[in-house]
């Protein structure tokens, strides 16, 4: 186990979600911020095959949070959704309860109405600085398209907070890469030596 640099942020003999999460980044590195790392938890090739499957992983400030209220028998705090959309995407990971993921969806949803209007703007300002026409026209096919995903992302987020009471099988997946005939072009007729 690598020693680490971090101290406890109390003189108490309790550690804090923070000094987890202190200790937690220290395993990557010892000047780590926790804030920059993330955690993967996964089952070994021998564990039970129930668990193998599984996965689980995310900020590490947020499992030190899970951690501290699990050890100590506190209640777990229910973060607010973050506004940037980098720690957004990192609560994307931890999200445990349906309600969380709906939350991130309308925050998402949101994000893009705020990116939506500074597409506007700066359309806007493509045409009083008379800029070339499709500047502006691509800034305006942008804002209609980010406009569309906000509206589609409002739309399907309940859906996470009430999923089907009966499994359902997905569907298949498309391979990322299909197999593709090689093009070949004509070999032209061999010349004649001299």
């Amino acid at each position: 186990m690598t020693t680490s640099a971090w101290e406890p942020t109390t003189s108490s003999d309790t550690p804090t979600a923070h000094d987890l999460a202190c200790a937690l980044a220290a395993h990557l590195d010892p000047a780590a911020a926790p804030r920059d790392v993330i955690v993967s938890f996964s089952a070994r090739n021998q564990a039970p095959i129930e668990f193998r499957h599984r996965g689980r992983g995310g900020p590490v400030t947020g499992i030190a949070q899970e951690l501290h209220a699990h050890l100590f028998g506190l209640p777990e705090d229910e973060a607010p959704i973050p506004t940037a959309l980098d720690a957004l995407l990192q609560a994307t990971h931890t999200a445990a309860s349906p309600e969380q993921r709906t939350a991130i969806l309308h925050q998402l949803a949101d994000q893009l109405r705020n990116a939506t209007e500074i597409i506007q703007r700066h359309q806007y300002e493509a045409q009083w600085d008379r800029l070339p026409d499709d500047i502006a026209a691509q800034l305006r096919h942008a804002h209609d398209q980010t406009r569309q995903v906000a509206e589609t992302l409002d739309r399907v987020a309940p859906a996470f907070s009430s999923p089907p009471t009966t499994p359902s099988r997905r569907p298949p997946r498309e391979p990322h890469n299909r197999a593709v005939a090689p093009t070949t072009s004509p070999t032209p007729p061999a010349g004649r030596r001299r």
